[in-house]
């Protein structure tokens, strides 16, 4: 998940989703971030470690922000280093809820 985070964050003719509304982007950045940091205080349960991970995932946004306007091909904005946190963010308050447990759910009613 993380290589196609960055991998479509850096191409140079990225896809093209048209959900009919402005801040469609925005979207689809939160959605990114908040799967990846979902996905992984579902595996690491430890506080510390997922303090670390929420803020390599932040970092993460934020370089490949910077990445992309020395790439030349795409646009550097803040926003989208916003949209990138509020994705993790998102992700990291469902720790106080069950949804950290959902992937062992699952895994414990396929392998029932």
């Amino acid at each position: 998940m993380v290589v196609f985070v960055v991998y479509s964050s850096l191409i140079s003719d990225p896809i093209n989703v048209d959900m009919g509304f402005e801040w469609q982007d925005k979207v689809l950045h939160t959605t990114a971030y908040f799967g990846l940091m979902g996905w992984f205080i579902q595996i690491y349960h430890q506080q510390k470690t997922r303090y670390v991970l929420a803020a390599v995932f932040v970092a993460m946004g934020v370089t490949i922000e910077f990445l992309q306007y020395f790439g030349g091909d795409r646009y550097f904005e803040v926003n989208d280093m916003l949209a990138n946190t509020l994705g993790v963010l998102l992700a990291w308050s469902l720790v106080v809820t069950p949804f950290p447990k959902l992937l062992f759910w699952f895994e414990s009613k396929l392998l029932a």
